[in-house]
């Protein structure tokens, strides 16, 4: 079973390139992707494709980076004895996996030589490369471009295809069973297509176009299973081929890649354990390739582009595993790589593949295969402050129309260099159902970023993580995540003084605050070295007892310090009792200096005025934070749907199905 799956799963990942271009314009849905995936691999009784029986190491992919089909001829059938009824809620993968292990045990053969471009689908088929209109790639109905059996080979099959950017010629290369020697075609698509040109031992190849709209054919030769020779080519009134390059260390190797967004072809040059890489402008191919950085002895970097920016994957420095690197295209050196993505110890890294929003990373840990996918839209916001990037992670539901009239719930913690908790409790999968956005700020004072963001976030530096906040909520406003009117916050322990400092300095940004067991009196507290905690956080907020600047610069933030009369957000409080790490003391006598405070404002306003409500609820007991009370999940929950005037009723009929009253 575990061979079958690994079969399976290699499939997937060798048709990411493919799912990528169907899903720009189609939704998949867990079970059409697997069936998709599925309807790909055929039985094959008689014949068996000697293809690649195993995908590259990423240091051996100049020699078989086109190359998309491989066999299963290597794995051992294994018989299932006993098999067990599927369950209707089984995984949509699951499903796929046991499909494939209750089929009759023949060997099988992933046909993958396949390329969506425009309209269309470019695949094998019988004998002949065919094309055929996206929305009837499953059907019958193709159109032939070229019959295979015109090279007069044994057994040929297509190990890859590329089409021309405006789909004026398509390029083929074509394998045999007994040989690594190949063949690429081009072939001009017309009313009646023909082949352009031919060339023999060709491993690598790509399209791009020139600024005269013509198709431009890189390609690299390849003698006695070397490659050091790349040549272009063009094709039609304007035809030529010519040598570009060549890579005079015999012990390199070189082959071609275009980025996925088709931005700049990049030459690789590299061996076993060294690289370098050449750009050559996807807009002006005729220009001569500039170089990102000179080979160094022992370490390999691999390129993508995105919106203007280099991601480079690369072992340089330490630990030795491979990490992701980011620079502007302009500046590629590597005295410019700034660290983007680091690898757990020990994690091999299997391939690369960047979309538009995200960068998807195959991993292999512990010998288990598994996908890590970094946002790279929207994930982080400049502070207002000083610039500094602050990431932020946001879910909503991908159907949500609309979503500027969404309510939005931020999270926010920023202290003690711990990262901000985005485990998935029951009442945020239900908020999130109801069609509200959650959006998590990994503001200066955590630990999301390292030690350093610890310290730009702590003593005289708190009020970074105060600017982050308030960029991030209004990064989402001017995104078009909710608006102020349907915006709140939320915060435990000292999360909240972020969230109190904010109340008071644009509270305008906010409908509705909840806080849990909320540090909202820092400044009292720090300076009463009776309570448990005091002389252990000094490092955290200050000795405002013994240090006039810690003093001034704690009173400036405090929340508690800076209530005023002006109008705030509706607040919702939860205390503990007996809690020992934040006394009940500090948080009665702020929410008490708040009550009046929005009253005396109140005083002041029209009739039409909506008085906000500040609510304290005291739970009994002398836990800090008491996580699964149902109690007070349903009380905040309430609170928030009705400070919105949104109906609650679906919403606590949901959350009944996870918790139990």
């Amino acid at each position: 079973m575990q061979q079958k799956t690994k079969l399976f799963l290699r499939a997937l990942k060798y048709s990411i390139p493919h799912l990528g271009k169907c899903m720009q314009k189609q939704h998949l849905n867990h079970c059409n992707l697997a069936d998709h995936y599925y309807n790909r691999i055929k039985l094959k009784k008689y014949h068996l494709t000697k293809c690649l029986q195993s995908k590259p190491k990423i240091s051996e992919l100049a020699r078989n980076i086109p190359s998309r089909s491989f066999s299963c001829k290597d794995l051992l059938p294994i018989k299932q004895e006993n098999e067990k009824s599927l369950s209707e809620n089984m995984d949509a993968f699951e499903k796929v996996r046991t499909r494939l292990e209750t089929q009759p045990q023949e060997e099988y053969e992933i046909i993958n030589a396949e390329v969506k471009h425009g309209g269309f689908v470019y695949y094998q088929e019988g004998c002949c490369l065919v094309r055929s209109k996206d929305e009837e790639a499953d059907n019958d109905n193709y159109e032939v471009l070229f019959n295979l059996e015109e090279l007069k080979l044994d057994q040929p099959f297509i190990d890859c295809i590329r089409v021309a950017p405006d789909e004026k010629y398509v390029a083929a290369k074509i394998r045999t069973d007994d040989s690594e020697a190949s063949t690429c075609i081009v072939v001009k698509l017309s009313d009646q297509p023909i082949m352009e040109a031919s060339f023999p031992n060709v491993s690598s190849f790509e399209w791009v176009k020139d600024e005269e709209d013509e198709d431009v054919l890189f390609y690299t030769f390849q003698r006695n299973l070397r490659c050091h020779d790349v040549y272009r080519a063009t094709f039609g009134d304007n035809k030529r081929n010519e040598r570009f390059y060549t890579e005079k260390d015999p012990s390199y190797f070189v082959f071609l890649y275009l980025t996925k967004d088709s931005r700049f072809l990049t030459i690789n040059i590299m061996n076993k354990t060294t690289s370098e890489v050449w750009l050559i402008d996807g807009l002006s191919p005729w220009d001569p390739p500039v170089l990102i950085q000179k080979r160094i002895h022992g370490v390999l970097y691999y390129v993508e582009h995105r919106d203007d920016e280099l991601y480079i994957l690369t072992n340089v420095g330490e630990p030795t595993e491979f990490k992701l690197m980011r620079t502007a295209a302009d500046t590629p050196a590597i005295m410019n790589w700034d660290l983007f993505f680091t690898m757990k110890r020990n994690t091999k890294v299997v391939d690369l593949d960047m979309f538009k929003d995200h960068c998807v990373l195959f991993l292999k840990h512990s010998n288990l295969l598994y996908v890590n996918v970094i946002g790279l839209a929207d994930d982080s916001v400049r502070s207002l402050k000083d610039g500094k990037l602050v990431p932020m992670t946001v879910f909503h539901k991908t159907d949500s129309e609309v979503l500027q009239k969404k309510p939005l719930l931020v999270h926010v913690y920023g202290a003690y260099g711990m990262d901000l908790k985005m485990n998935f409790r029951p009442e945020r999968r239900v908020l999130v159902d109801d069609g509200w956005i959650l959006a998590y700020c990994h503001v200066r004072g955590g630990g999301e970023l390292g030690l350093q963001w610890h310290a730009d976030g702590r003593l005289t530096k708190k009020l970074n993580g105060l600017a982050d906040l308030e960029a991030c909520i209004k990064t989402l406003h001017g995104q078009g995540f909710s608006q102020p009117s349907l915006t709140t916050l939320t915060a435990f322990s000292a999360g909240g003084v972020l969230v109190g400092a904010l109340c008071n300095s644009n509270p305008e940004l906010l409908r509705a605050v909840t806080l849990e067991a909320p540090f909202l009196d820092v400044l009292n507290t720090m300076m009463d070295t009776t309570l448990p905690l005091t002389l252990e956080e000094l490092e955290e907020w200050g000795n405002p007892s013994s240090d006039e600047k810690h003093k001034s610069y704690i009173k400036h933030y405090c929340p508690y310090q800076n209530i005023k009369p002006q109008h705030y957000p509706s607040v919702h409080i939860t205390a503990y009792e007996n809690d020992e790490r934040v006394p009940l003391k500090g948080i009665v006598n702020y929410t008490e200096k708040l009550k009046e405070a929005v009253m005396e404002y109140s005083k002041n306003t029209g009739e039409g005025y909506q008085t906000p409500n500040i609510i304290l609820d005291i739970q009994p007991g002398g836990n800090h934070v008491i996580e699964d009370s149902h109690k007070k999940i349903t009380a905040q929950i309430k609170f928030l749907y009705e400070e919105l005037g949104l109906d609650s009723t679906s919403v606590f009929e949901d959350l009944k199905k996870y918790l139990k009253f």
